[in-house]
């Protein structure tokens, strides 16, 4: 194949399209490559060959489809853009490209864009991921099933073996994502992802990052705006000469969270042009449901136990109706305050006393079910302890919660009709 040695000019986000079409399977018999599988390479001459080798080889003999494997050359100063040539001639399949500037996530964006197969992919040049998971990782995506597919080396069924430094690190760091951004996905920084052309299209010019955060960047804005990510297990040993500067990553790691948190809070990303028009599964269900449900059930366990300590501690001074009055008045508002901003993605102070007011009221009826529930055991029970009046409250508060959860999602943060999942 011809090779191309040029440097690629990045683009710049422009006016937001139209929303996505519905998703559909590829046809069988399809007339141009449908997988790039994009190797990004700085200065890799020992393993570049081997690795474009190797999986050539591996998608000769496993994958159904045609394919390219197309280099990226990050303006390598050794002999990897000579290696990348030679390649490119002799393996049928094979491209490559050159940008005079480092740069992972510049060497993903630049590929990406000029590609035309319907489903794009990357792998680092060491393949520490086992090949074996490449056909699993895009099946989703030329089948209609998901827009992105990512390896994770944190599931159940991942086999990894690597340093406990970088076993920190990484689960820090992926922690660290769902604590600040709510990210549902398990491995950000995986090298092994996939993604459909139609939906990279959309993306690519609302990625601002050039470098390591590319990835997690990218991952972010299409879980908010409600696309579906595929994660596959994978089996994935530590590359000994990983050229990853820690230190540095980690800070452009911050900041990236830090300007992608404060661009979603803020609504500058238009979100709805990677929303699915209608007929997609995801538009007939409840928006975010699932992922409501849970958090909804993360910050009402928060709030139990702040409940109950405050009752514990107000209890002996208050009496009981008191007490559960005031600690339910305190995890109530405490409550309505966290679910508004992590349960339903609320932003800024618009509607805020609105919402609180409502929320109050849901409070009411909370209170008037534990305080009902007190009320009967005491009369049927009147020597009742301790112990008996918390595992009381206990089934009271399981019941409002419920409630709660339906008077909030249906009544005090309704959600906004759209033509797709919500993008908060």
């Amino acid at each position: 194949m011809r090779t191309v040695l040029r440097s690629v000019p990045i683009d710049r986000p422009t006016t937001e399209p139209s929303a996505l079409p519905r998703r559909a399977p590829l046809p069988a018999h399809h007339p141009e490559p449908v997988l790039d599988v994009v190797v990004p390479v700085y200065n890799e001459e020992n393993d570049l060959e081997p690795c474009v080798r190797r999986l050539h080889a591996h998608l000769r003999e496993t994958f159904p489809y045609a394919f390219r494997i197309t280099i990226a050359d990050n303006a390598s100063t050794d002999a990897t853009p000579r290696i990348a040539a030679r390649l490119a001639a002799e393996l049928p399949g094979t491209d490559w490209i050159r940008l005079a500037e480092r740069g992972r996530g510049r060497a993903l964006h630049t590929a990406w864009s000029r590609s035309r197969a319907p489903v794009l992919a990357y792998l680092d040049v060491d393949l520490s991921t086992d090949l074996a998971a490449l056909l699993p990782l895009v099946a989703p995506l030329i089948s209609g099933h998901s827009d992105i597919a990512i390896g994770t080396r944190l599931a159940r069924g991942s086999r990894v073996v690597r340093g406990p430094k970088r076993e920190i690190i990484s689960r820090c760091y992926n922690g660290l994502l769902r604590g600040t951004l709510a990210v549902g996905f398990s491995d950000a920084q995986c090298g092994f992802k996939a993604v459909r052309r139609d939906v990279a299209e959309r993306l690519l010019p609302l990625v601002e990052d050039r470098e390591w955060f590319f990835d997690t960047e990218l991952l972010v804005i299409a879980e908010r705006a409600g696309l579906r990510i595929h994660e596959v297990p994978v089996d994935w040993v530590d590359d000994p000469d990983s050229r990853v500067r820690i230190l540095s990553t980690a800070l452009a790691d911050l900041r990236g969270m830090a300007r992608i948190g404060k661009a979603l809070a803020c609504g500058r990303l238009p979100l709805s042009a990677l929303r699915r028009s209608g007929g997609d599964l995801a538009g007939e269900l409840p928006a975010g449901l699932a992922r409501q449900v849970a958090r909804f059930a993360a910050v009402g366990a928060a709030s139990t136990l702040c409940y109950l300590l405050l009752y514990t501690v107000l209890r002996p001074g208050t009496g009981a109706q008191a007490a559960n009055a005031l600690a339910l008045l305190a995890s109530a508002i405490a409550n309505t305050a966290a679910n508004r901003r992590v349960t339903f993605g609320v932003r800024g102070r618009g509607g805020a006393l609105r919402q609180h007011l409502k929320g109050l009221a849901a409070f009411l009826i909370g209170l008037a079910l534990t305080s009902g529930s007190l009320a009967l055991l005491h009369h049927t029970a009147p020597g009742a302890g301790h112990p008996v009046e918390l595992m009381t409250l206990v089934v009271a508060n399981l019941a409002a919660t419920l409630l709660r959860f339906l008077l909030l999602r249906a009544w005090v943060f309704p959600a906004r009709r759209t033509t797709g999942p919500s993008a908060t």
